[in-house]
């Protein structure tokens, strides 16, 4: 009985986090279901300043009664860590939406954002996000996109030699199920893309960076530590539920 007691006390798993591999390759994925889980955007704390880590993240949290069972890198920055792309928190708008190419893999066209919104996450390519004006809670623009309606990436090459470690989001059709991935080993973009696409089964997903990727997910014993990121997305657990069921 008090076992029982204890395992129903203990807060649901919030973020399915596992290895897998596909297609010769090793991965990381992290998955989100947005009506159980709280998922949100990281750039600044209350003071202005750079979160940068995880750590500073979870110290932060800690204090509110709150803990982070994922986190990633979640889009492209400047030195001095503020985003290249659009990047908002609530009505805050950090950065405004970037439509035109350039150069290096965010200016790849078809690049896209990551609309996180009261009921729904979506990956939508930046044309579409720009004409649709959809309402997003926090969305963080990158690039280039991995999979467009189903479809890779039109400059991706099944025969390419740029291999590197990467990561990025997908999202379903219906908004519900996001996705967050990251190879153990360096893959092409051709690689990448399928696994989301061919795998994962998701129609949207949208690249985030390289070798600098980073990964925090407790529940398989890794949480990557380094220079400081940007943006950074994660869910958000409140322990106050927890507690109150034990008392």
């Amino acid at each position: 009985m008090g076992l029982a007691m204890a395992l129903w006390a203990m807060p649901a798993a919030a973020v399915d986090c596992r290895d897998i591999a596909y297609d010769g390759n090793r991965y990381s994925v992290c998955e989100v279901d947005v009506a159980k889980d709280k998922l949100r955007l990281f750039l600044k704390n209350e003071a202005g300043e750079i979160y940068g880590h995880f750590s500073a993240i979870e110290d932060d949290l800690k204090a509110k009664g709150q803990t982070l069972p994922f986190a990633t890198n979640a889009g492209m920055y400047h030195r001095d860590r503020s985003p290249v792309g659009l990047y908002q928190d609530g009505d805050i708008e950090e950065m405004r939406l970037i439509t035109n190419p350039g150069p290096g893999n965010f200016g790849l066209l078809p690049n896209g954002v990551l609309c996180i919104g009261a009921n729904r996450t979506d990956v939508i390519e930046t044309l579409t996000f720009a004409e649709t004006t959809p309402q997003c809670r926090y969305a963080t623009q990158s690039g280039p996109m991995l999979v467009i309606d189903g479809a890779l990436h039109p400059r991706f090459l099944p025969d390419s030699t740029s291999y590197f470690i990467r990561n990025g989001v997908g999202t379903s059709a219906d908004g519900r199920r996001v996705v967050f991935a990251i190879s153990r080993n360096a893959v092409t973009f051709h690689k990448f893309g399928s696994l989301f696409r061919d795998h994962l089964n998701l129609p949207s997903a949208l690249y985030f960076d390289g070798n600098i990727s980073r990964l925090h997910a407790p529940q398989i014993d890794r949480s990557d530590a380094g220079f400081m990121m940007g943006p950074i997305v994660g869910v958000v657990t409140d322990d106050t539920q927890a507690d109150s069921a034990t008392n």
